[in-house]
Parts: C-alpha cells; structure tokens; sequence
C-alpha cells in the first residue's frame, strides 16, 4: 500500500521508473501534434487517445492537443499540464479483472482563454490535419426539432461581433480555417466523436452555419475544402469516482491528478472521409467504412438509449449504481424488450451484425459492478439526450405503425423524475440545462397531462399523436398512482 510521500508523481521524467503497468511504447520527445481536440473529458480519454496510443510507435506525427473552452475545463488543465498530460486509464472487466496503463497520446493541453492566439495558431498550423470533437450533445448549439444553428446565443453573439479574440468551439474553429484559407494551408478535417446521429453532418451544419454568418466567402470555401466524417464511439467511461486516483496509487504507486476509469469493450467506427490525410485507424481496431449510419444508428437506438430507459426507473426505484438496476428483473426484462421490440426494428439492415448478440452483450456491460456507473450520470442533460436518442425511435416506429408502449413509458418516467420529488418524498436534483422550464412543466402535467409534451422543441408534434399520448398518459398515471415498480409489472405483463 502505497502512501502519498511514496507515490511516483506521473510526469515524463518518471516513465523509465514505473512498474506494473504498461507505459507508451514510443519516445514522446518525438510526438508532434497532427490532431487538434476540443473536450478532452473522462470519455476522449478513455477512447479516441487510447488508439492514438497505439499508433505512434509507428507514426509520430499524431500526437494531440488538447484545448478546452468551457471554465470547467480548467481542472483539466490543471490535472494534465503539471503531469506532461500523461494520465492513466484502469480498465474492469466484469470477472474482477483490472489493468492499468499510462496513455501518452496528448502531449499538451491548452485552455483557450489562456491564451486564444496560440490555440488560433496550433489550429492554422499545416501540421494539424483533424480537428476533433467531443463537446456533448448539447455543444452543437443547435435546436433539437427544428435542427437550426442557434445564432442567439450569447458567446456564439460575441464571436461574430468580432471584437474580441474568440472562445467558442465554432469562433476558434472558423478562425483557424480562415488562416488556412488566407495562407494557402489545405483544410484540416472536422471530426465529430459525439453521440448525435449524423454526428459529422451535424458538425458540417452547425460550423457551416457559424461560417455564413461571419463570411459567405470563407462558408463556401469551408463547404468545399473541408470533410466532416460520421463517427460511431463506444465505451461505457463513468465519471471519475472519488476514491479511484487512491486505488490506482495503491495498486501502481503512481500518483495521478486525474485517472480515468472504463469498462474493457470499446469500439469506434469512422467514415472514410478525410481532407488532409488520417493516421492508419485500422491498425489500433477501428473500423474505417463507407457508411456509419447502421452503426450509429444501433449504438444510439440501443445502448444510448437503453441507458435512459433504465435510469429514470431506477431512480425512482431507489437505485444509485447502474450495475445495481441492471440485475433488477423488471428493469433488465424492460431494456430487452424495449431494445427488442422498438430499438431493433428501426434500425438500418447490418449485415453481418447479430443485433440480439449486440442487445445481449449492452445487459452484460450494464451490469458490469467493476464500473460503478452511477444512475444519476445517466439522468444528466436529458434534454439534450433524449431528443437526439429516443425520439427519433418514436418518430420510425410511429411512421411504420408500430407500438411505442415502452419508449412512451420511458418519456413517462423522465416527467415523473423531472417533478423534482421522489416516491418517497425526497428531492431529487435535476441536472439538465432546462431544469427550470422542465421542472414547471413536468409538475403542470399534473393538471395540464400534456404540458411536458408540450414543449416542442424537445418533442416535435408527439403531444399530437394520439399512438403516442395514450401509452404516455397510462404510463404517467401509473407512476404517480402506483409508483415505478407496479408500473413495470403492468407494463411488462
């Protein structure tokens, strides 16, 4: 057991003297920076630097940097830069298994209101080639129904104002493609690495958006030089637990400001849509094709949102741990039957791809204990989750006249949660970025059924739909009158 005066601080210097775990397997004195990330959180962390990881022994021109925007991000930077922005990954597996590593891929870290012209710089640079993103669902600044670039808000109003250096994704982004464009630097790519479908169209929309408000010339210029590749991504990563950074110290003796923690499966599939040339994907597992949209479309239509079909129950059920709510009979039956019967039938044909394996394997990983993914993770920024998610199964399933009694029941339970009181008269925190206007609608729906329906930018016309609204309003009456589990059982019967 080691003790904090006898931890290893995790930095370049001390690599060579680290033992029982794997370390980088090239010299990053060699590393330069060909990606430039935007959201270095727990999740990029856990996925799209671990391949990179495994590439730059072979070519170490792609290495990453790391920028933040938001002022959250400054723990990151604080955790990273001290630490030469090696951290370690603990990945645990279902039967108890744990291994950890020390990743090396970003090899530096800038939060950009430190400092814009030097992210403006590193982004104009011809050695950067992609720019990628995982910014949330939430970070495209664009309207869930209407799927319009918002040009309304605020820091997106000071961008083009012009009058300051940038701090928005979009305002750094453009900009540093505007250099490229005056200095005859080719296009980097734009790579989405976020849970929307379409997540690169989304990404061509919104920056092409933001282009044409600022230059209709440098909008044209980016819609014609410039690749925004579709991605799919995968790896259950739960917020960092408290006690982990002791525990990988007891286990490694390596002091870590920030580790991160993962489950063993992960998965990226990418298009092979690329304006300045790529690292050699497939060498680290990816999966590079001509289309991800069968992909995608399985990994958001099942696992993404089986996740919110099982939280908002578990919730109210009393679960905190999703490993916990995931044995739960009525819950576990719940998530097959809804991926089943209403995620499966609207996906694209996958050839190749046992579906009921895939839907197998999703209630193996959910239960994963190794993880300790917490309930209230998965109810986080609902608003921006279940519009890209949920509602777009509804929508199919309704267009082929199919039942929607499950997914009508997880919108129930997200309006039951959203009152802000569990069954047993506690207060529940709703963390979601419309908490105020959701919270009022949620608990009008008590008087007004469809007040939380009601809100279209979230639900398009639903609360018109008759095949929809009545499995909702059974769904919620059954909350409020029998609480969560004998909904279940009447549901599930």
């Amino acid at each position: 057991m080691s003790t904090p005066s006898t931890r290893t601080p995790l930095r370049n210097a001390t690599l060579g003297s680290l033992t029982g775990v794997t370390t980088p397997a090239y010299d990053r004195a060699t590393v330069t920076p060909g990606i430039v990330h935007f959201g270095v959180g727990g999740f990029h962390r856990a996925h799209q630097a671990c391949y990179l990881d495994k590439l730059l022994a072979n070519d170490p021109s792609w290495g990453i940097s790391g920028v933040g925007v938001r002022p959250a991000d400054v723990r990151m930077r604080d955790a990273l830069v001290p630490q030469d922005c090696l951290y370690t990954l603990t990945l645990k597996a279902p039967d108890g298994t744990v291994t950890t590593s020390v990743i090396g891929s970003i090899i530096e870290y800038r939060y950009a209101h430190d400092g814009p012209e030097a992210v403006l710089e590193r982004l104009a640079d011809p050695a950067t080639r992609i720019v990628s993103l995982t910014v949330t669902e939430g970070g495209y600044n664009f309207s869930a129904s209407t799927g319009e670039f918002d040009a309304s808000d605020p820091e997106i109003v000071a961008d083009l104002a012009g009058n300051a250096p940038p701090t928005t994704v979009f305002g750094l982004v453009v900009e540093g493609l505007a250099r490229r464009r005056d200095r005859g630097v080719p296009s980097f790519t734009v790579m989405s690495c976020d849970n929307i479908a379409g997540n690169g169209r989304m990404a061509r929309s919104t920056f092409l958006a933001y282009a044409r408000l600022r230059d209709a010339d440098l909008a044209d210029w980016i819609e014609g030089h410039t690749s925004f590749p579709n991605s799919m991504v995968d790896r259950i990563t739960p917020a960092t637990p408290a006690e982990l950074a002791d525990e990988v110290a007891a286990r490694t003796g390596i002091a870590d400001a920030w580790p991160v923690v993962a489950e063993p499966f992960t998965q990226w599939v990418i298009e092979d849509d690329f304006s300045c040339g790529r690292p050699s994907f497939e060498k680290a597992g990816v999966q590079v094709v001509a289309d991800v949209t069968p992909y995608e479309l399985m990994k958001l239509r099942l696992l993404n949102s089986g996740h919110q079909a099982l939280c908002y129950f578990a919730y109210l059920l009393g679960y905190r741990y999703v490993h916990d709510a995931a044995e739960d009979p009525d819950i576990r039956n719940l998530l097959r039957r809804y991926m089943t019967e209403e995620g499966k039938p609207t996906l694209e044909p996958l050839p190749g791809v046992d579906v009921d394996g895939y839907i197998d394997t999703l209630l193996e990983r959910f239960a994963n204990p190794a993880i300790a993914d917490t309930v209230a993770r998965l109810c986080q920024d609902s608003s921006n989750r279940i519009p890209k998610w949920l509602v777009p199964v509804i929508g199919d399933r309704l267009t082929q006249h199919g039942g929607v009694d499950f997914a009508a029941a997880v919108v129930a339970s997200w309006t039951r949660y959203d009152e802000g009181v569990d069954e047993q008269g506690d207060p529940i925190d709703v963390d979601d970025p419309l908490a105020d206007r959701l919270v009022g609608l949620a608990r009008r729906s008590r008087t007004e059924p469809l007040a939380f329906l009601s809100e279209e930018s979230l639900f398009g016309d639903l609360a018109t739909r008759e095949e929809f609204t009545t499995p909702y309003l059974w769904a919620l009456e059954t909350l409020r009158t029998k609480g969560a589990r004998e909904t279940l059982r009447e549901l599930l019967a």
